[in-house]
């Protein structure tokens, strides 16, 4: 096991069936927030059982992002198989945290690589544990007893089906699907008792204190202080984790905000994803 400069460890050697080594890896997940493990290569259901093991998957709600034989497998692509396509391209590229519009957050979130393109690549994290240990005295108090809502609305993709179609009756139908959710704006993590900035530029779309106002301002203020507004200098680290292909990356999802980091080159991406529920935070 071997720490990175910025977060998180790079682990050789690691054992999918052990029940030892994937016990050490959750610990691991919580505690260094990032763990890469190198030169896995598994095939789809054995990426499937290592996410099992972590804890209990959920297939995304939209079925145009699942793998046609395992749907808790989400599919970024950018390229065909066969004549057919499998997946979404260029998933994921703004700030979030996995599913964050859904009831209840997902621990653990795993990755894995399969086609990786030349340049421009790998993934940026920002921990808004510690952006929160980070902010001034002042914001701190501010955000006490807020509350944020989050929606899919911001960045969900248009699918063939959807041209023409008036856009109220789009938004009304990922209103149904997916209703905005609404959550302490802080919390305290249930595996690690840190206190968590839990919002997004991707789906955080308003913050309301414990009048029932709400503070855009605010909301502004606490995404430029954590990093996730490119115009506006921070103080807060950015990390940039890189992979090949082959690999898994799994990250604490309760922890991380991240953002991919797309080419725009016409070379082939393609990557799996598997988001869990850790049923020791329930």
């Amino acid at each position: 096991m071997t720490p990175q400069p910025g977060m998180g460890v790079v682990v050789e050697n690691f054992d999918a069936d052990s029940t030892e080594d994937v016990q050490l890896l959750k610990k691991t997940v919580y505690r260094d927030k990032i763990v890469l493990l190198r030169g896995q290569d598994l095939d789809v259901p054995g990426f499937l059982a290592l996410g099992r093991r972590l804890g209990t998957p959920e297939a995304y709600y939209e079925p145009a992002y699942h793998h046609p034989d395992h749907h808790e497998v989400f599919v970024s692509a950018n390229v065909e198989e066969n004549g057919q396509r499998i997946g979404v391209p260029k998933t994921g590229r703004f700030w979030h945290s996995d599913y964050q519009f859904m009831p209840r957050p997902f621990d653990i979130t795993l990755t894995s690589p399969r086609v990786v393109p030349t340049k421009n690549r790998g993934t940026l994290f920002i921990d808004m544990a510690k952006a929160y240990e980070g902010l001034s005295h002042e914001l701190k108090q501010r955000v006490e007893g807020t509350s944020a809502t989050h929606t899919v609305r911001r960045y969900f993709k248009i699918r063939p089906s959807d041209v023409y179609r008036p856009i109220c009756e789009l938004v009304a139908e990922v209103d149904a699907k997916t209703p905005p959710v609404t959550a302490p704006t802080v919390y305290e993590h249930p595996h690690t008792g840190e206190r968590v900035l839990y919002l997004s530029e991707g789906f955080t779309e308003s913050i309301t204190d414990a009048a029932g106002q709400q503070q855009p301002e605010l909301l502004r203020e606490l995404l430029a202080a954590t990093g996730q507004l490119d115009d506006v200098p921070n103080e807060v680290p950015v990390h940039l984790q890189t992979f090949e292909a082959g690999d898994v990356l799994i990250w604490d999802n309760r922890t991380l905000v991240h953002r991919a980091v797309h080419t725009d080159t016409p070379e082939p991406a393609i990557s799996w994803r598997v988001t869990v529920h850790d049923p020791a935070g329930a």
